[in-house]
């Protein structure tokens, strides 16, 4: 999987982080401090441990570099900022039930105005998936010869005990 770069200064319009709930009843808001047990419970159980190191590092700044989506006082959605790089937007993830509805579109707009607000001009997305979706929502390109960039010689996840 190669990385992609964002234009920050080119980014289509704000989407709130704090704006009500939609039609759909979905939130956005960024992570608080004490739901880290929460949070880490939930990337867990929805995607890899890895994924919960990252998550772990984006909630030790102040403030946190999570954003969550809820719904009905659930998370069904995370993106993370300067996690497992400074200037890396990501991991992003949602549960299935809430993909194809535009929310990962809300997520990472406001994961990359938050970069736009703390000063950079450029957001790595390292290890892209869905390539096709970060170029759509936020006019992301392929970097050179990218893979696998940071993600090598990867230490194995532990076996489950």
């Amino acid at each position: 999987m190669h990385d992609m770069i964002v234009r920050l200064y080119a980014l289509p319009d704000r989407i709130l982080p704090a704006s009500p709930a939609t039609e759909d009843g979905v939130r956005i808001r960024r992570c608080r401090p004490f739901e880290l047990h929460a949070l880490l419970h939930w990337v867990a159980a929805n995607f890899s441990p890895k994924w919960v190191s990252e998550a772990s590092v984006a909630m030790s700044h102040q403030p946190p570099g999570c954003f969550i989506a809820t719904q009905d006082a659930q998370i069904v959605g995370f993106v993370c900022v300067d996690a497992t790089m400074r200037g890396f937007v990501g991991p992003m993830g949602l549960v299935q039930d809430a993909r194809g509805k535009g929310l990962g579109r809300r997520l990472l707009l406001t994961a990359l105005h938050e970069m736009r607000s703390l000063g950079y001009a450029y957001a790595i997305i390292g290890g892209v998936g869905p390539a096709d979706f970060y170029r759509h929502v936020a006019g992301a390109i392929d970097i050179p010869d990218s893979t696998p960039g940071i993600y090598d010689n990867l230490l194995p996840d532990p076996p489950l005990e």
